[in-house]
């Protein structure tokens, strides 16, 4: 299934900085998937993932982040 997602709603982690930093993906969050592409290349393929799917992702990062595991 292909999913529509409007220029507005992506957004670039606010670690990714200025010039290289840029290089980075972004999200565009729906009711019931997130969306992501590659910022350096907007037009080209996005993934989407079931929203609990991308949360349990993004936990396990900051799990290990933290140290923790």
């Amino acid at each position: 299934m292909r999913h529509t997602v409007a220029p507005d709603n992506w957004r670039r982690s606010s670690y990714s900085g200025s010039g290289d930093g840029n290089n980075c993906v972004e999200v565009a969050p729906h009711p019931t998937h997130i969306s992501v592409r590659d910022s350096k290349a907007p037009t080209r393929a996005v993934l989407t993932f079931p929203t609990p799917a991308f949360a349990g992702f993004l936990s396990g990062i900051k799990s290990s982040a933290s140290g923790r595991s």
